[in-house]
């Protein structure tokens, strides 16, 4: 195949069907139990993820591809037939897997134009980015007009999440230990926002559904938006969220979809995550 290709990290949560349809080239991130490591979606599924989350016990951890593994998706597009290669990751202020990404385009230089892009995303708002792109390149866009489209996407996307606790980001290491031990004991329902691709806390509520009602409110208050994705981790109440936006947004009108074990290391079991582009 010919063209632009599109390699991104399993931090994406696109679906394989997504990924295959579109040619997308996904990069494992790798997830650890205790002793126990595993290929992200390769060896352990989204579903296989969150339960051995729940029956372990044990706070998951995350670690970055190797450059050798971005080396051999960039060179797999080179002997394809690629004109070139846009690598969008996961944000840089989250995970060193953008560098990885970097460092194996400068190995490759010599053989193949790669751009890597630091989404300052995860999630539903990086896998947008990566279905946009790919359907730029399937449209004959060359690399400098792909890397324009994301790069202009980059300010105007919007994700927050509704966080059923602040246990796995406290014990990660994403979010100040003071403010995750506050919301431990006044046992809140931490709402968090993706700011300049850091985890900011965007509010917190007493109860989980009056947290979900800050999300509506919230998506509301933008009044339009575009490619409004929800991204859940096992959660639930995620059919009540649905519903509780449904008046503006049909399901029809949505991309749903999981949050992988990547992002869901991070934000716990239950977590609902909205993302959208503001116009």
């Amino acid at each position: 195949m010919t063209g632009v290709h599109i390699v991104t990290d399993s931090s994406c949560d696109l679906t394989e069907a997504e990924t295959t349809a579109n040619s997308i080239g996904v990069v494992p991130l790798s997830i650890r139990f205790g002793d126990e490591e595993f290929i992200d979606r390769e060896e352990l599924s989204v579903e296989a993820f969150y339960t051995k989350m729940a029956s372990t016990g044990l706070l998951p951890e995350t670690s970055a591809p190797s450059p050798g593994r971005f080396e051999q998706a960039f060179r797999g597009a080179a002997a394809v037939g690629a004109s070139a290669v846009v690598c969008i990751n996961l944000s840089g202020e989250l995970s060193a897997t953008v560098q990885s990404a970097r460092n194996a385009a400068t190995a490759v230089g010599g053989d193949i134009d790669v751009r890597v892009i630091d989404s300052r995303s995860l999630t539903g708002g990086l896998g947008t980015m990566v279905l946009e792109a790919a359907a730029a390149a399937r449209n004959g866009a060359d690399a400098d007009a792909v890397v324009a489209l994301v790069e202009s996407m980059i300010p105007r996307t919007e994700i927050y999440g509704a966080l059923d606790t602040l246990e796995n980001l406290k014990k990660g290491g994403r979010i100040g230990s003071a403010k995750a031990m506050l919301g431990s004991m006044l046992s809140v329902k931490p709402i968090i926002r993706i700011v300049d691709g850091a985890v900011e806390e965007a509010g917190k509520q007493r109860t989980r559904k009056r947290a979900l009602e800050w999300m509506r409110d919230q998506l509301f208050a933008e009044g339009t938006v575009e490619k409004l994705s929800i991204l859940h981790g096992e959660a639930p109440d995620i059919e009540a969220f649905l519903d509780m936006i449904s008046e503006r947004y049909p399901r029809d009108q949505i991309r749903l979809g999981k949050i992988g074990a990547v992002i869901g290391t991070h934000g716990g079991p239950g977590v609902i995550g909205m993302c959208y582009l503001r116009p």
